[in-house]
């Protein structure tokens, strides 16, 4: 396990090196350090601003991670035209190093402090679309009923989570936390929480009524955001059940 200043000493070893490589034209703290919410389980978030072609640059800065840093492997994540590079390290620290094309480097989120170089004016990123979480959310359930009738328990206790996950995010829209990736989801108040607790599968005999209790808090939470849609929507989603 690595230590909070094993872990500055990096951040600050991989800022310098952005620094004194003239391709990279800027820099910004990302994640949990951008609003000085670290604690001793945060990651390192850097994002890069890159002039020209953002490969060779992605190139250097892997080699260094896995020659200097102790880097066992890594993964890439695209967005748009920036590349995310996760690194893995065997001190299981988390290092995302994002390298974007200089015209597009700038905050979508709080979570942006620059360091050098300059940042454009973006557009915020916007929290998901409430009723596309509410048509995830019911066409689950379908696959919920199938999998039960067709005696795949696996599969039917998979899709009850998901329908569980697209009414937890609905929640946290509604409670202005981060919907996504349940990031809000231990900011909600407590009353909100807990009736979820009925909706986490046991055992495979426990599905039928996990599924029941989460189509109650979904038919819920879809009333919040459409009244009408949930009277139409409530009886088909009991029937399911």
């Amino acid at each position: 396990m690595y230590t909070p200043e094993e872990r500055n000493r990096l951040r600050d070893a991989l800022v310098e090196a952005a620094r004194s490589d003239e391709r990279v034209t800027g820099a910004a703290l990302t994640g949990s350090a951008a609003l000085d919410a670290e604690d001793a389980w945060s990651d390192i978030d850097l994002a890069f601003a890159v002039s020209g072609d953002p490969a060779p640059v992605l190139a250097d800065f892997t080699a260094r991670m896995h020659r200097d840093h102790g880097a066992v492997h890594h993964m890439d994540v695209v967005f748009e035209r920036t590349v995310f590079r996760v690194f893995l390290l065997a001190s299981t620290l988390q290092v995302d190093l994002a390298f974007w094309p200089e015209a597009d480097f700038g905050a979508t989120t709080p979570k942006f402090r620059l360091l050098f170089g300059t940042a454009q004016e973006r557009e915020p990123a916007r929290p998901p679309d409430a009723r596309r979480l509410i048509d995830l959310a019911w066409l689950h359930a379908l696959h919920v009923r199938s999998s039960l009738e067709r005696r795949r328990g696996w599969q039917a206790e998979y899709m009850v989570g998901r329908v569980r996950e697209y009414a937890l995010a609905l929640a946290c829209l509604r409670h202005d936390v981060p919907a996504v990736e349940g990031r809000g989801l231990d900011q909600l108040p407590a009353a909100v929480l807990a009736p979820f607790s009925e909706t986490l599968v046991g055992s495979l005999g426990d599905v039928g009524r996990a599924f029941r209790a989460v189509i109650e808090l979904l038919i819920g939470e879809i009333g919040h955001v459409d009244a009408e849609l949930a009277s139409r929507l409530a009886p088909l989603l009991r029937e399911l059940c």
